[in-house]
């Protein structure tokens, strides 16, 4: 009788922990709300960059932390253009919580950039971008890595420093067959004021040092991958 009891209690215990999990992810679903569809805003921001009108710097904080939606800084850790020339800076110095960084330089070859910024990383990339506007792998990995980093099955919420480099990946994407409805170029960390900055750049004793160990960096190891024939 007493083994009976037991095992009714277990059952039991089971029973309730089922219940109650089921209804805490329903909970969660439902506090999950409809994103508005991706809508470019006006302006240089827009026309230039492509900077969403309403999931930008701005509003940024209200939709972080989606588990139906992936975060993506563009940023290398150290860039090699001159950003500071445009009121910038060519280090990672902060960064959202809840974004990774992938450097969109490693990715696809860069052009475009304002004059007084320069060149950025001119090496191996994991893509060419032609004359005619085509992507072509450099890797047989190439895709894979980009379906990987960027799922088409999520919402993508892209940032680098001013727009630019997230606005280059979202317009990549799109032409690489991902839906644009669920891309979003949310603009620049240089003008972020919200309240999920996570600082990299600090100055003790009149000398600036980057905590980059704060960063969740995907850097890409060429060497690791196949090169197309």
């Amino acid at each position: 009788m007493k083994n009976k009891t037991i095992i009714f209690m277990v059952i039991l215990a089971f029973l309730i922990g089922g219940t109650f999990s089921y209804l805490a992810f329903k909970n969660n679903d439902i506090k999950l709300e409809k994103l508005p569809k991706p809508e470019i805003t006006e302006g240089i921001r827009g026309t230039n960059f492509g900077i969403d009108k309403n999931i930008n710097e701005e509003t940024i904080d209200n939709y972080l932390g989606r588990a139906d939606s992936v975060y993506r800084d563009m940023r290398m850790l150290i860039d090699e253009g001159d950003y500071e020339s445009i009121g910038g800076d060519s280090y990672l110095s902060g960064i959202i919580k809840g974004f990774e960084a992938v450097p969109f330089p490693l990715v696809v070859n860069v052009s475009g950039l304002p004059e007084e910024v320069g060149d950025t990383y001119q090496g191996t990339t994991l893509f060419t971008l032609t004359e005619d506007g085509m992507y072509t792998p450099n890797y047989e990995e190439s895709m894979e890595y980009l379906e990987y980093h960027f799922p088409k099955n999520k919402n993508i919420f892209l940032m680098c420093g001013g727009g630019g480099y997230s606005g280059m990946m979202k317009s990549m994407l799109i032409a690489l067959g991902w839906d644009k409805d669920k891309i979003y170029n949310t603009g620049g960390y240089w003008f972020y004021k919200g309240n999920n900055n996570i600082i990299i750049k600090n100055s003790k004793n009149n000398n600036v040092n980057y905590d980059f160990w704060k960063v969740t960096y995907h850097d890409i190891d060429f060497n690791l991958l196949n090169k197309v024939n």
